[in-house]
């Protein structure tokens, strides 16, 4: 577990009405409760009739954007834009219903893409120009608000700001991106200052996308996040913030997206745009830590633009190419190709992946949504189906909880019985 006992304690199961097929679905933040999209669900279903798991109920009005939804305590938490203004939505996991909503800029061009966090009593969120926000999460007041720019000298992204925030016992983590502050700690319920992290170089241009790990590698509690070019991914020590290590190589220059995976004294990383992947190991030098590559692979092999990778057992699964989903399978200690990287997926372009019951999850732009067996033997396609009402890239990271796919797709969200019966 990659959670601190506080955030073990916020995010236990609740008991669920007898509405939804099993327990209350959680999956508090980004990725689920682990940041790694593995969902621990079980009696799932292993195919897919042609037309998909049954839907279960369709919620509408949430506005434009790419944020994913966080689930827990009975409620779902998204982001949206509508007439204008940037909101924080949170709705009644029962039926979609709509409880509240939280500006969070009154007026912006830009569409949020970030997927909130909840920590048992507070919602975090960040809005695409850098505004970051905490409410309550029973009613959506604010409590406090932040600004990436003005309070910490970040530089907004080419595609604005994306991270999803990370709670971790009473502070939450976030990346501004400033020379001075390119990571900072605030306290959790006042939003006071704890630290900053100055990363040698700064953020670089190409991040803001990615989202924050803790890894306890080398015995030092870190959080391991990917920058943009210069600086690539980077850990910063959780206790004071003080800079412990940067693996330039992996960040480029355009877009460094995908979340990176922390394995024990290990971190895997990919970045698109023709970069590659890396594998590095994590050791002590002397009172800080140093990162050594272990292996690294050039673009052409294996680059995994945004959409996001899983560990399952000794094998890495995901999308490569740029902007393009085929479906891999990576043995991670030695970098070798199990399958795939070469075959082409049932849907288009690039793919957004979970796991969960032996499955994972693809989801493509051109809004296929597919069922891909979890296995080192070989590509097995398990079904697949099409989104409806896709209106532009489908990007959104499905979600797997309570028996249930959550597939937000821009003003809708889509909400599938993927219970084996």
């Amino acid at each position: 577990m990659i959670l601190s006992r506080l955030s073990v304690a916020v995010f236990l199961p609740l008991v669920l009405s007898a509405a939804t097929p099993v327990a209350t679905p959680e999956w508090p933040q980004w990725r689920g409760p682990n940041r790694d999209g593995v969902s621990t669900e079980k009696g799932l279903l292993q195919k897919w009739a042609p037309a998909g798991p049954p839907l279960a109920w369709k919620a509408s009005g949430l506005g434009k954007g790419l944020a994913s939804v966080a689930l827990s305590g009975g409620r779902i938490y998204t982001m949206g834009k509508r007439k204008g203004a940037q909101l924080l939505l949170a709705l009644d996991a029962k039926d979609g219903r709509e409880l509240w909503a939280a500006v969070v800029r009154e007026k912006g061009n830009e569409d949020p893409h970030c997927t909130p966090t909840f920590d048992g009593e507070r919602v975090y969120a960040i809005g695409p120009q850098g505004d970051f926000v905490c409410v309550t999460a029973d009613t959506g007041k604010e409590l406090w608000r932040k600004s990436f720019t003005s309070d910490f000298g970040g530089s907004q992204p080419g595609w604005n700001y994306c991270e999803s925030p990370l709670v971790d016992g009473e502070r939450v983590v976030c990346t501004p991106g400033g020379n001075a502050a390119t990571m900072v700690a605030l306290d959790r319920k006042t939003g006071e200052v704890a630290w900053k992290c100055a990363v040698p170089g700064g953020a670089g241009n190409g991040f803001g996308y990615s989202s924050i790990m803790i890894s306890e590698a080398a015995g030092v509690r870190q959080y391991v996040q990917m920058l943009g070019q210069g600086t690539g991914c980077v850990g910063v020590a959780a206790k004071d913030g003080a800079f412990l290590w940067k693996y330039p190589r992996i960040g480029n220059g355009t877009a460094t997206i995908p979340t990176p995976i922390v394995d024990g004294d290990h971190v895997f990383c990919s970045s698109g745009y023709n970069t590659g992947a890396a594998l590095l190991k994590l050791s002590r030098d002397g009172d800080k830590v140093k990162a050594e590559e272990v292996y690294f692979i050039k673009g052409n092999r294996l680059q995994n633009h945004h959409g996001g990778l899983v560990k399952i057992g000794d094998y890495i699964y995901g999308g490569h190419g740029h902007n393009d989903g085929r479906p891999f399978c990576l043995e991670m200690k030695t970098g070798r190709t199990a399958w795939g990287g070469d075959l082409p997926g049932p849907g288009k372009k690039s793919a957004a992946v979970v796991y969960a019951d032996g499955q994972l999850y693809f989801r493509y732009e051109d809004g296929v949504m597919a069922l891909i067996g979890a296995s080192k033997d070989g590509l097995k396609i398990n079904g697949a189906f099409q989104i409806p009402q896709v209106a532009g890239p489908s990007w959104s990271h499905p979600v797997v909880a309570g028996g249930l796919l959550y597939l937000r797709e821009q003003d809708n969200l889509f909400v599938y019985d993927v219970t084996a019966k």
